[in-house]
Order: C-alpha cells, then sequence, then structure tokens
C-alpha cells in the first residue's frame, strides 16, 4: 500500500517558520514533522509514499537526497576529497517526490499523482499533523465498509482556558476543556482510486466538492478517532509538539 501526503501549502499561519521551508520540514525534536509522520505509516508496515510538493519543494527534495547525511555520522576527508558515513540509519522507504505546483489546491495535487497511485486503495494524509491512529485497523475498517473513502474523525479539545462563573466570582477553572462536540476532518484518509473521478482540476480543493458529493453519495465514512491528534497550524502548535517530544510524545507509535 501506498501513502500520498500533502507537503506543497504556504504555511502561512506559522510564518515565523515557513519563510525559510515548507511547513512539513518545521522539525519538532530535531527532525521535521514529515519524518514523523512517516515514522508513524512505516511503523505499521507501510514504507512507499507520494509526497506531493509545492512550496519550497526543493528543500524537500535535500533532504531525501542527502538523507544518509542528516541521519548519521560523517568525516569528510578534504585531502582526499571523500566523504565517509557512519552508522548507516536507513529506513525501508521508498519515496517519490512530485512538484504538484505552487498554487495548486489539495484536491489538485491528489489528482496531479494519480499515475503513481495506480489502481490500488491507498492512504492519504496531510504534511502537517500526527497522531496516533492505529493504521491498520482503520484499513480494516475502510475496507470491511466497502466504501469509497475513510476520513480520521476526531473532537479537538478547546483552545483556552475555561472559566464558570458566579457573578464575578470564579467557581471552576478548567485548563484545557472538551470542545463543542463536533467531529472534524483529521486527515489519516484510505481512499480508493475512484475517488480521482471527483477531482476536476488543479483549483479543486479535496475538502469541498470531492469530500461533500461523497458524503452526498454515501462513499464517505467516518473513522472515529478519540487518542491524540494534532496539526501543527502555528507556533503555539509547534511548540507543544516539542514539549511532548521531550516528555512522553503519544504519537511515536514507532519503537
Amino acid at each position: 500500500m501506498k501513502v500520498v501526503i500533502l507537503a506543497g501549502g504556504l504555511g502561512t499561519r506559522i510564518s515565523e517558520e515557513s519563510h525559510l521551508r515548507p511547513k512539513p520540514m518545521i522539525e519538532i525534536g530535531g527532525k521535521p514533522i514529515l519524518w514523523h509522520l512517516m515514522k508513524i505509516y512505516s511503523h505499521y508496515g507501510i514504507n512507499e509514499f507520494i509526497i506531493c510538493l509545492g512550496y519550497k519543494g526543493y528543500v524537500i527534495k535535500e533532504y531525501f537526497a542527502n538523507y544518509f547525511l542528516h541521519m548519521s555520522d560523517v568525516t569528510f576527508d578534504m585531502e582526499n576529497n571523500r566523504m565517509d558515513v557512519h552508522q548507516k540509519n536507513a529506513e525501508p522507504w521508498r519515496v517519490t517526490l512530485v512538484d504538484t505546483g505552487e498554487s495548486t489546491l489539495t484536491g489538485g495535487r491528489l489528482k496531479r499523482v494519480q499515475s503513481y497511485v495506480g489502481d490500488e486503495t491507498f492512504c492519504f494524509t496531510y504534511g502537517d499533523g500526527v497522531a496516533d491512529v492505529n493504521i491498520t485497523e482503520q484499513i480494516a475498517f475502510h475496507r470491511k465498509a466497502g466504501k469509497y473513502a475513510t476520513v480520521t474523525a476526531i473532537q479537538p479539545p478547546g483552545r483556552y482556558g475555561a472559566l464558570n462563573l458566579q457573578g464575578n466570582l470564579v467557581h471552576r477553572f478548567q485548563e484545557k476543556p472538551a470542545g463543542d462536540g463536533s467531529w472534524i476532518n483529521g486527515g489519516f484518509f484510505v481512499l480508493e482510486p475512484e475517488v480521482f473521478g471527483y477531482i476536476q482540476s488543479d483549483q479543486t480543493s479535496w475538502e469541498s466538492q470531492p469530500l461533500q458529493r461523497l458524503a452526498s453519495e454515501s462513499q464517505l465514512l467516518a473513522y472515529p478517532h478519540t487518542g491524540f491528534w494534532l496539526a501543527m497550524d502555528t507556533l503555539r502548535d509547534k511548540n507543544q509538539l516539542e514539549e511532548l517530544w521531550a516528555t512522553n510524545p503519544p504519537w511515536k507509535v514507532w519503537a
């Protein structure tokens, strides 16, 4: 099975970091969040990745072209013009990097990699969020239902502390209360190749026409996930992920 990862957006809400590199290359614990996401899928035995590039895509190409340099100790013999890589940490990954255009929308990016996906069930997600979704169970859930698309549904917590007031007196304070109970699109899709027929052009947003039409035709299934999930939309989110990585990162399902 293959995983398609969106990695071409501008990341304007985290411009403090994304003006230098694409958002999926922003580092958590010294590794790009894209690496963390790929490690999640690899833990479940999925090691073939198709990455949709756009904004500063060359940064991602250079990262994988020099993967051993990033992951290993290196000796440069300047006199003899030689480089020795020590303790090579190779991942069992096959990575296809596809330039899907800087201004292409999410659906259009997916459509552009159709030829690389082929005619099989595949996974699809955003390159800026991590979760402890059990991918094996999700795929089984998708296949049993026999629908074209499965989306991971999550219920995000509230972002701000809540005050329970009696007059001007704070009766109770809750640091991170539950949200309003709504389920939202958490990415981590499982899709059938039929979904490509729902995408019209580069200017098709996956989250609008395709998903809406799939839902109206009863072809969109929700896989409820009540565990950890966080999208790195802002610098605050990045800092939260860094803090979690330093202690006990819940998305680190690999050994």
